[in-house]
């Protein structure tokens, strides 16, 4: 290994050695804001040695990992995402009567396996990174332990999760067992050439790959643990599952499978396309039935990876830069939703139910605005970034004549319109005083358990969102340089 390929893999170096700072920090004296800002650190030092090339330098290290600019736009969202979660994550445990260091040693370990999975170019890194990141969340999402669903979200997203990973792994065994290699681009190459009956093994293979990428991504039919983990988890673990996972495992799907050619082999595609509008279908259904605004985004995320299908399966440059700024409109939502619902928690329970939020924007202006434009972001109103990132998938849709898929995609957008719009018209609905609270002088007032710097975080996002809605110019071109466009 020569001294560029250490440089290039400055990233993951950073992210593993202040792990272990951290582990060895609180070994010898535990201090949450000391953990907090090793994490910042080490997530901020990750960042800043990243590459940002003009155009993707291609550069392979080892035959497991790749650094191109594919790699260097999600690793940089990656590290920002989690650095968004630490931050939600000190006002979040603060308060609370618990061991609260350990959380973001876990949140680094799963940047680690976020990381590697986005940069993998070989089964063995594939599933490493993988393993790494979902191990690390079975003990994210159960971390608290203070009531039964705590522990019931751990289990409900251990068992999927384990269950995905024989179906990745026997998969694996089968396509290697065909092709004689496990490179990932071996494989590309294997299903752009022509099929034959003898390549069943391998086409099996590559299904039952398909299913446990299905399971990571919540794609119906394999949706139904996301509502209960995303409910019990803690919110900023939610918001953690929500965005990095389901992103590094997208980046991973979208590298390799349209490299193959997913439009014109037919089993693939009508697969891909049955569980894009089943997604989009049953996520909004469901959805509309919420009184939970944590079960309320689990389905609707269900809705949007469908959305992601339908650019997906256009294929092309324009679909793969309309995937890359679809997911950074859609972390940039998901954090803020959950940031102003992590603000709001208190120290027993999440602030989650629909009926707590009515007149929010009376009782805490900021927090109420923010939620209200990320709720219009993902509705995909004009001059949020949720409308032109939904746009782009719409027009990668058409230029490739997906005719059905685009009409699916418009119907749907519809349908969510109706839910996002619930949480809206709750926030600025005005709440009547009782008796009780007359006497007082004044309404109901949740205390907000945000830090400074958490409202800082909330407005940076906000100013993001609608700088990306109005002006995404500068972003685009980015995104189509790093890619060699």
């Amino acid at each position: 290994m020569t001294s560029a390929d250490v440089l290039h893999l400055l990233p993951l170096i950073v992210l593993a050695g202040g792990t272990i700072i951290g582990m060895l920090g609180i070994a010898v004296y535990r201090d949450h804001i000391l953990t907090l800002v090793i994490t910042l650190g080490t997530l901020i030092g990750a960042f800043v040695t990243l590459r940002f090339p003009l155009h993707s330098p291609n550069e392979y290290i080892t035959p497991l990992v790749q650094f191109d600019g594919y790699a260097i736009f999600f690793l940089g969202l990656l590290f920002l995402t989690a650095l968004a979660v630490a931050v939600m994550s000190y006002g979040y445990m603060r308060g609370r009567a618990v061991v609260r260091e350990e959380l973001y040693i876990l949140l680094l370990i799963a940047m680690l396996g976020c990381s590697v999975l986005v940069s993998s170019t070989h089964f063995a890194s594939f599933f490493l990174g993988l393993e790494v990141l979902s191990v690390s969340l079975y003990a994210l999402a159960a971390y608290l332990r203070s009531q039964p669903t705590d522990i019931e979200a751990g289990l409900k997203y251990l068992i999927p999760a384990a269950t995905s990973s024989s179906f990745l792994l026997f998969g694996m065994a089968m396509v290697y067992a065909h092709t004689g290699t496990m490179e990932l681009s071996g494989l590309a190459q294997f299903a752009t050439g022509t099929w034959h009956k003898s390549d069943l093994l391998a086409l099996a293979g590559m299904g039952m790959i398909l299913i446990g990428i299905g399971f990571k991504l919540a794609l119906v039919p394999f949706h139904f643990w996301a509502a209960d983990v995303y409910e019990g988890a803690p919110a900023p673990v939610t918001a953690l599952i929500a965005t990095a996972s389901k992103g590094a495992v997208f980046a991973l799907l979208l590298r390799y499978f349209s490299a193959m050619g997913i439009q014109v082999r037919e089993p693939f595609f009508v697969i891909f396309t049955v569980v894009a509008i089943a997604s989009m279908f049953l996520g909004n259904y469901l959805a509309l039935f919420q009184s939970n605004l944590k079960r309320l985004l689990a389905y609707s995320s269900i809705a949007h990876m469908g959305y992601l299908l339908v650019a997906f399966l256009a294929g092309g440059r324009l679909a793969v830069t309309a995937v890359m700024f679809y997911l950074l409109a859609y972390f940039i939502t998901t954090l803020g939703a959950f940031g102003v619902l992590t603000a709001l928690s208190n120290k027993d329970t999440d602030f989650s139910h629909l009926a707590g939020y009515r007149g929010l924007v009376f009782h805490h202006p900021l927090l109420g605005t923010v939620l209200a434009v990320m709720m219009f972001s993902l509705a995909g109103i004009p001059l949020t970034a949720g409308f032109l990132a939904k746009f782009y998938v719409l027009f990668a849709g058409v230029r490739s004549a997906l005719w059905l898929l685009v009409l699916v995609l418009i119907v749907n957008s519809v349908v969510g319109l109706f839910y996002y719009l619930r949480v809206i018209v709750a926030i600025y609905q005005p709440v009547p005083l009782t008796p009780e609270e007359s006497r007082a002088g004044q309404p109901y007032r949740p205390a907000p358990s945000a830090s400074l710097i958490g409202g800082v975080l909330l407005v940076v996002l906000t100013v993001g969102l609608i700088w990306l809605g109005v002006y995404p110019g500068p972003v685009i071109r980015w995104i189509e340089a790093l890619l060699g466009l």
